[in-house]
């Protein structure tokens, strides 16, 4: 069955690439949303909360400056970038001016207080402080300037003792790591060189010049990769998955293409002991994207759905065809 956050991604794309048909005179959506379609918004909510209303902006303007720790990118021998080139997650908390940099919400002034409690010794502590904090950066497959430090405090605590002490599932709170993970890797797929792509072919090749948050977050991926990198063999099936999922898109960066038949042993292994739809999806298209043959290693839910995909795909384009007149066999989000 086609997830509604992979069915309506799929969508936001095609979308997106349909554009090219429209008349010029109709408007095109800023650029910080250019992967977003706003009557389709995002299906996974951390929380219940909608933050946004009608004529709130969801991207605050380039006049706010991040104030970050440095990150450095010096590599080792074998060319893996160091995890302890990231900086101390209190680090992070103390020296970033949250109260400065934008939010789905407003700005991030809430965001050390959530951040520190997703260490908490308390398992409903942490799940409450994951939604609160997540929740604060995620909407609309949009990259907010509070993204960044976020994406890279949860970098550096991927590996601390009080995320490792609940990596088994206690209903009804899931496992931390694996949320963070999770968050991680669709943070980054919203980040991908696709992504960058579609962004280009409407607003032109300064695209990314303009969305200095995107190009913060493209910028920290060698950091933010050696962290998940750690974690690819984990015992924990679900943290594996999680961190194949986020380790793929953000293995796009280019002095990371070298771990990419890493990448693909681990997803060999997925394929072979997973049922999870998202996991398997995410790493069937990148080995199709990096060249390799998953006839072998498809089974038959993942052929029905890459058969419904092909005929998404054929009703979005007949339905454009139709000068968007036409209409959806199925109610969104399929």
């Amino acid at each position: 069955m086609l997830t509604d956050r992979q069915g309506g991604r799929l969508l936001e794309r095609l979308d997106a690439v349909r554009q090219d048909d429209l008349p010029a005179s109709t408007p095109s959506p800023p650029a910080s949303t250019a992967t977003s379609t706003p009557s389709s918004p995002d299906s996974t909510s951390y929380g219940s909360a909608r933050c946004f209303t009608d004529d709130t902006p969801r991207h605050v303007g380039s006049t706010t400056l991040y104030s970050l720790p440095p990150v450095t990118y010096r590599r080792s021998r074998t060319g893996n970038p160091r995890p302890h080139e990231l900086p101390h997650y209190q680090a992070l908390l103390d020296d970033t001016d949250w109260a400065s940099l934008a939010t789905a919400c407003g700005t991030g002034e809430a965001l050390p207080t959530a951040l520190a409690s997703i260490l908490d010794s308390d398992p409903a502590v942490r799940a409450a402080a994951t939604d609160n904090a997540l929740r604060e950066v995620t909407h609309q497959n949009t990259i907010y300037e509070a993204t960044v430090p976020v994406a890279l405090y949860v970098a550096t605590i991927l590996n601390h003792p009080a995320l490792a002490a609940d990596d088994a599932d206690v209903p009804p709170h899931r496992p931390t790591l694996v949320r963070l993970l999770e968050w991680l890797g669709d943070t980054a797929y919203d980040a991908d060189d696709e992504c960058v792509a579609i962004g280009e072919r409407h607003f032109g090749k300064g695209f990314l010049d303009e969305d200095r948050e995107m190009r913060a977050f493209r910028d920290l991926r060698p950091a933010i990769f050696s962290a998940v990198h750690l974690l690819l063999g984990h015992d924990n099936t679900a943290v594996r998955g999680a961190a194949l999922v986020a380790a793929i898109p953000l293995a796009e960066h280019p002095v990371l293409t070298a771990h990419r038949a890493e990448l693909v042993d681990h997803a060999r292994h997925l394929l072979a002991t997973s049922t999870d739809r998202h996991n398997r999806d995410r790493v069937l298209d990148a080995m199709k994207a990096w060249g390799h043959d998953t006839s072998a290693l498809e089974n038959a839910d993942d052929i029905a759905v890459r058969e419904r995909y092909a005929r998404l795909k054929a009703e979005r384009d007949s339905w454009w065809a139709a000068d968007g007149t036409g209409g959806y066999s199925e109610d969104p989000p399929f």
